[in-house]
């Protein structure tokens, strides 16, 4: 399993993350973001005349900020200055979007030669609530990219078990089989045999078949393992 890392596992080593200010004098307010407590969302940014507002998705709760259309430029900025605290919280706030325009803003920070900072963002959306992963995982996965699409899901995998097959689950009635499949293909990899038959007992009907086939997919012993963990557990292994 891959080191724990950033501000959402308590006492691991972060950023030290502030937001944005208007002008390098200005007082900074206090942080917020994805990665911090309480899950805060930027502020809308406003209207621009003429511009309609974007049509919400299906995941796509009301209510969220809407993207900076100069998003990279202002992260080149932060960057060129030397303010990496404030450029990773401008990350953090990025990572709370609504998912439909994550897609739009990894193309971007490519074109901006950013992909560090988009490799940060997702860090950051992999510890979004359980909903909220799901729906970044759909939109990038619908968008043809899943490969960060299958990196965010392994990011999330460290959460609690539960977060886990709530986030599966979200995506299966959505579904999206590939992006669960990739979720609990990654649990199965990166989790004990043990803990992916706790995590089976939320549905074992849905979860038991799905994480066996990932187990299979591995390897003969990993298939083998988890099918002698789920009997132990009381979960047909069929």
């Amino acid at each position: 399993m891959r080191r724990a890392g950033g501000a959402r596992y308590a006492g691991a080593p972060s950023a030290d993350a502030v937001p944005a200010a208007a002008t390098p004098t200005a007082p900074l307010p206090a942080p917020r973001g994805a990665r911090f407590a309480g899950g805060a969302v930027a502020e809308p940014a406003p209207a621009v005349t003429g511009q309609p507002a974007p049509e919400r998705g299906p995941f796509e709760p009301a209510g969220q900020a809407p993207a900076r259309r100069d998003f990279a430029a202002e992260l080149l900025a932060l960057r060129e200055q030397g303010r990496t605290g404030e450029a990773h919280a401008l990350l953090c706030e990025a990572a709370a979007w609504p998912a439909e325009r994550l897609p739009a803003l990894a193309a971007e920070l490519a074109r901006a030669g950013l992909s560090a900072d988009w490799a940060t963002l997702l860090w950051e959306a992999a510890s979004l609530p359980p909903d909220r992963l799901a729906a970044a995982a759909a939109a990038l996965g619908g968008a043809g990219r899943e490969g960060d699409c299958d990196r965010l899901l392994r990011q999330g995998v460290a959460r609690p078990a539960a977060e886990v097959a709530e986030a599966a689950l979200v995506l299966g009635a959505a579904g999206r089989d590939r992006e669960a499949g990739a979720l609990l293909g990654a649990f199965v990899r990166l989790r004990t045999a043990e803990e992916a038959a706790a995590l089976a007992r939320r549905d074992p009907h849905w979860f038991a078949p799905r994480l066996l086939a990932e187990a299979r997919a591995l390897s003969g012993t990993r298939h083998r393992d988890l099918a002698h963990a789920l009997r132990v557990a009381g979960i047909p292994a069929s």
